[in-house]
């Protein structure tokens, strides 16, 4: 028997390619000749740039850039001929600030364009940036500004690239960006499909994990509807209600307007790149996973990218968790689910030894479908 691993990370625990090493021990424990192959998976969150490299030998380039709160942190961002790959996290990300000062009102993706920056001075004509979690809610003026766009209010005042300014802006110049961007090929990464503002915008589905109250959403939210008036009244294209806008804070918009950047769904585009459909018609047995099933996992993430193939090649599917929440995976056909939670009652145990548990799971789906 043939089998197909193809799990995102399991986050704050594992990477994808952790993941799979660890399943593949298990399968492998009792029959070593077991036929096993590994296509680690992302959706253009966090981690990204490790599972890209996993497929493609990319050259580092280190950068010292400022962090969501304009403080230098060392970033790194890869190259590959012409190609540039860069992760918002790396530079923008949440988990680069302490929690007590974590705010989207404040934070901005500056460094992450000094990122872009930098690539585009080095002669990259594509990106490929990777926008999940971001510390941000800023409508991508961030990144602008580091590539030349300068925001000012109605007294002309230059406005800082963050959060809060958004309700602020009154004029935007372009006057001093240096690149042409309907020259240059942007894809931005994504994983959820978000419209800009509004109930389910960026403001009010993510900046409460930010940082933000209550009242700071509000204004956050007015401050993305105040940015699109502002996109319109100086000819930039409509970006509110495309899937994807509200991504990142709003990067996803923002990019689409400011860089002329195209929108790509993160599981498609590893599923592109790791030609992983080639592969999945030759196996017998598909196996997916990620941290948490719970209600976004049929929405754009890995794991439904990989059911979808499963799918279509009549395949069995089983999925590998650390928990699931009831009633939100069925439609994904799985065959079995297996949860390290139904090995241990202590998350704690489940998050410090998530390798040995999926390697227990993976001796456990060897057995039990007779590999």
């Amino acid at each position: 028997m043939k089998v197909l691993i193809a799990p995102d990370k399991f986050k704050d625990s594992l990477t994808a390619i952790e993941v799979c090493s660890a399943l593949t021990k298990g399968l492998k424990k009792n029959n070593s000749s077991i036929d096993v192959i590994s296509f680690p998976m992302a959706d253009g969150g966090d981690g990204s740039l490790k599972t890209i490299n996993h497929y493609f030998n990319l050259k580092p380039h280190d950068l010292i850039v400022n962090d969501p709160l304009f403080n230098p942190i060392k970033s790194t961002y890869y190259l590959s001929q012409n190609t540039a790959y860069i992760e918002m996290s790396l530079a923008s990300g949440l988990a680069l600030l302490d929690e007590e000062d974590r705010n989207c009102m404040f934070t901005s993706s500056f460094g992450t364009g000094e990122l872009i920056n930098d690539a585009l001075n080095k002669g990259a004509t594509t990106i490929n940036l990777f926008i999940g979690g971001s510390a941000t809610n800023d409508g991508g003026i961030g990144i602008a500004s580091a590539l030349g766009y300068r925001f000012y209010d109605a007294s002309e005042n230059l406005l800082s690239p963050i959060g809060q300014n958004l309700l602020l802006i009154n004029r935007i110049d372009k006057s001093k960006v240096q690149f042409n961007f309907h020259e240059l090929k942007v894809r931005v990464v994504f994983d959820v499909k978000n419209p800009l503002y509004g109930k389910n915008g960026a403001a009010y589905i993510y900046a409460a994990q930010k940082g933000a109250s209550l009242i700071e959403i509000e204004k956050l939210d007015k401050g993305l509807v105040n940015l699109e008036s502002n996109l319109l009244a100086h000819g930039f294209p409509s970006i509110a209600k495309i899937p994807g806008a509200g991504a990142a804070g709003g990067v996803g918009g923002g990019a689409i307007a400011f860089l002329d950047a195209k929108l790509v769904s993160g599981i498609e585009f590893f599923i592109e790149i790791s030609q992983i459909e080639k592969k999945i018609k030759d196996y017998d047995l598909i196996i997916t996973g990620e941290g948490k099933l719970d209600s976004q996992t049929r929405y754009g993430k890995a794991i439904s990218g990989i059911c979808s193939l499963a799918k279509k090649y009549n395949k069995p599917i089983i999925a590998v968790c650390g928990d699931s929440v009831r009633g939100t995976y069925e439609s994904l056909g799985f065959k079995k689910v297996y949860k390290i939670l139904d090995k241990t009652e202590s998350i704690d145990s489940a998050m410090k030894n998530t390798r040995h548990y999926l390697s227990e799971i993976g001796k456990e789906i060897a057995h039990n479908f007779y590999i």
